[in-house]
């Protein structure tokens, strides 16, 4: 398990560039939302952490994490962001639907980063059980919302 013997909130402050300046676009599943809430405060703590302005972060709402990619497109063309945070959920169930959703959101997550000049950041727990997700949205593997918004910062500072 990659996360075991990480904590996944732990950064040093001081090797992140300062977010001061920096606009930030978080798209949040409402699927799952004991998670995705976790996540989206994991995200939004760091980013305010490291400098950025509450103002410089817009925050939509999707159904679930399947629509992500729609909603980080759109948002992608219709603001000017820095970097987008996609959140969602994904547990398993009892059917495929599970290996789908997880496989074409991370697919069109991709896509965007592949066609469009703003880096779209991977935020979605795809677990076998919900107490995994527990673990890893403020439980004992920390939050992963605040690791991608880590990476936000970094992607949106890469090559300045």
């Amino acid at each position: 398990m990659a996360t075991e013997n990480k904590n996944l909130s732990v950064y040093d402050k001081n090797k992140i560039p300062n977010a001061k300046n920096l606009r930030f676009g978080i798209v949040v599943s409402e699927w799952n939302d004991e998670i995705t809430e976790a996540l989206y405060e994991g995200a939004q703590e760091a980013l305010l952490d490291c400098g950025t302005l509450s103002e410089n972060i817009l925050r939509w709402d999707v159904p679930g994490s399947f629509e992500l990619t729609f909603g980080c497109k759109k948002m992608i063309q219709t603001q000017k962001l820095d970097a987008i945070i996609a959140i969602g959920s994904v547990i398993r169930g009892e059917t495929s639907h599970f290996d789908f959703v997880c496989s074409a959101t991370a697919q069109g997550i991709k896509d965007l980063n592949v066609a469009y000049d703003v880096p779209v950041i991977f935020c979605v727990l795809t677990d076998d059980t919900i107490e995994q997700s527990r673990a890893r949205s403020g439980g004992k593997h920390g939050n992963k919302g605040t690791e991608a918004a880590i990476a936000a910062i970094q992607m949106a500072m890469l090559g300045t």
